[in-house]
């Protein structure tokens, strides 16, 4: 048996219906203790239920705002060594959710190569 710190049985009703509403992100072990806690507890299983919903809810908010999240002018001004790194190195933005991002990558990256080329040019010119 795992030692869980603090033991299941001394958290609260919520924090037992988040493990037991998302036993993707638990271990399997911890999730049964937690249901077993809850039903301990008297918690109806529609409880359960409406914690999986509501964390389904959130998932999806989260994969929405990271699909509209996009890059701003602030980004450059604020964090331009950060930002360029990213449209220049980043493969993955699309695969990760990201979907503005990688679309603004798209167009973004030839253009800041051409102008490193053209400042490597006239660099040495």
């Amino acid at each position: 048996m795992m030692d869980f710190r603090p033991p299941i049985k001394t958290r609260t009703t919520e924090d037992l219906l988040m493990i037991a509403a998302a036993p993707d992100k638990w271990q399997p072990e911890t999730v049964e203790l937690a249901k077993e806690e809850l039903r301990l507890r008297d918690v109806p299983e529609s409880q359960i239920a409406d914690a999986r919903y509501f964390l389904e809810k959130v998932d999806k908010l989260g994969d929405l705002r990271r699909a509209k999240e996009s890059y701003t002018i602030f980004d450059f001004i604020f964090e331009p060594f950060n930002t360029i790194f990213e449209i220049l190195i980043s493969w993955e933005l699309e695969k990760d959710g990201y979907l503005r991002k990688a679309r603004q990558q798209r167009v973004i990256r030839p253009v800041l190569i051409l102008l490193i080329l053209l400042m490597v040019v006239l660099a040495i010119i």
